[in-house]
């Protein structure tokens, strides 16, 4: 700690994290933060590998396996909003360890369940935890890195999403192996509290506050604090800007992302959210299912041919996280839908006859642009497009938004293949990412580029009449 740095203001703390040379334990970080996201990615898919046994275990109808999958995501919107607006309020630490105390305890409890209502509880109680974790881990990472690698960090979400929804497979297939039967959803779904655990502890062990949330809402010595622990650096605190520093309360405006400033690049989060959210869950969390139809009902089929189209979902979000910087949010989104229509319309005009390898190979395309494209992009956006005093808000409703698009999904998938069939579903699917197509091209907002917690300061000078406007 030979150098020393003074920070006289909140925006000298922001300076310092934009420049600073990230430390050897910074992506460490980084990834403990997303290490939730790999257990929500886990709970939320885990119970599709092993629907069929779920199903002979409760002698369940297929409304009651729709209620069971959104059961989860109607938790997940609750968490979500009001996750997001207590990560404003009490900070990101807490919350931090908080969420995935209900994950471990929520994923026992459904693995254990002895009826239906008893699994309906635990599932309500995972999607809370979900709810809460998204918001404080996006807005901790946007807060935690320079503003080069921020939005390329934010996506490695995604990634993290589809590596934890491939290894549902790998963890169920030995005990698949073993004969386990109809027990195995309570596999699937009781490993998640091992993960959860495991996260939880290197929460506790490695992570602090965000220093951005504490230099507005504790003071600036704490913020340095945090960052000489984080930097291992020595930083100090300006001795005029010490008579300053006090605790200060934090009063959370949830409606602030809905006014005039804001309320463009909402909606936009919103739509690409909500849509990229009912295409996954109407195709992606029943890639069990659409592998089974494919391939065969063998349920080794199902469990290897979801790893496999999860592989195309790795990709395209590496791929996607790779060029966050160069291309922009909003591009990348446009780009991921426009690879998603057209899966979906060509394995729509490829007919019944449609060669079988052919059929997997769109469905990985599907996979690979969604991942790629608005699949983490609503979120990203959601993540960098509101200062720190809101950010969780704006981040939680985003989160919200996905869950309402995933509760659409999960009954739309059952109800609508029922109706009209697979195929014919696929097609009427196109619907969903044309619209979050036609949104993200009327919209022009790019937080690329764009600090909220600077240039957004006009806020408070702003008129009721100001326009939203898209960063240069």
């Amino acid at each position: 700690m030979s150098q020393e740095y003074i920070i006289r203001s909140v925006k000298d703390e922001t300076a310092f994290i934009d420049k600073h040379p990230a430390s050897r334990t910074s992506m460490l970080i980084v990834f403990i933060a997303l290490g939730g996201v790999f257990v929500d990615a886990y709970d939320f898919t885990s119970l599709g590998i092993g629907v069929v046994q779920l199903k002979a275990t409760f002698n369940m109808t297929p409304f009651e396996v729709g209620s069971i999958t959104a059961m989860m995501a109607f938790g997940a919107f609750f968490g979500a909003l009001w996750g997001g607006y207590f990560t404003d309020k009490v900070g990101r630490f807490k919350m931090f360890l908080l969420d995935l105390l209900f994950l471990v305890v929520a994923a026992i409890g459904a693995a254990l369940a002895v009826n239906l209502v008893m699994l309906l509880a635990f599932r309500f109680l995972m999607g809370v935890g979900v709810g809460l974790d998204f918001p404080v881990a996006l807005s901790f990472i946007a807060e935690f890195v320079s503003e080069r690698r921020r939005g390329g960090n934010l996506n490695l979400w995604q990634v993290m999403w589809f590596v934890a929804a491939s290894c549902t497979g790998v963890v169920v297939l030995p005990f698949y192996l073993a004969g386990f039967g109809n027990d195995l959803w309570r596999v699937a779904v009781g490993f998640g509290a091992v993960p959860a655990l495991i996260i939880l502890l290197l929460r506790f062990r490695f992570m602090n506050e965000s220093a951005p949330w504490a230099a507005r809402y504790v003071s600036l010595t704490e913020a340095a604090r945090i960052l000489q622990r984080t930097y291992h650096v020595s930083v100090k605190v300006d001795p005029d800007a010490l008579s300053r520093d006090h605790a200060k309360s934090q009063k959370v405006n949830f409606f602030e992302i809905f006014n005039s400033k804001y309320r463009l690049r909402t909606i936009l989060i919103s739509i690409i959210c909500m849509t990229q959210s009912m295409e996954y869950f109407a195709v992606g969390f029943n890639l069990p299912t659409i592998s089974s139809h494919l391939f065969g009902k063998d349920f080794i089929y199902a469990i290897m041919g979801a790893i496999c189209f999860n592989l195309f979902g790795i990709a395209g979000a590496s791929v996607g996280a790779s060029v966050t910087k160069r291309l922009g949010v909003r591009h990348i989104a446009i780009l991921g839908y426009m690879l998603v229509i057209t899966a979906l319309l060509l394995f729509y005009l490829g007919g019944p006859d449609l060669p079988l390898s052919l059929s997997a190979l769109l469905i990985g395309m599907f996979i690979f642009g969604h991942s790629f494209g608005p699949g983490a992009q609503g979120m990203t956006m959601a993540a960098l497009s509101f200062p720190t005093r809101v950010r969780g808000v704006g981040t939680g409703w985003g989160q919200s938004m996905v869950r309402i698009g995933s509760i659409m999904g999960f009954y739309f998938f059952p109800m609508l293949v029922a109706a009209i069939g697979f195929r014919s579903m696929m097609l009427a699917l196109v619907l969903v990412p044309l619209a979050g197509l036609i949104t993200a091209l009327l919209i022009h907002w790019e937080p690329i580029g764009h600090d909220p917690d600077t240039s957004d300061e006009a806020i408070l000078y702003m008129t009721p009449d100001s326009k939203e406007m898209p960063a240069p």
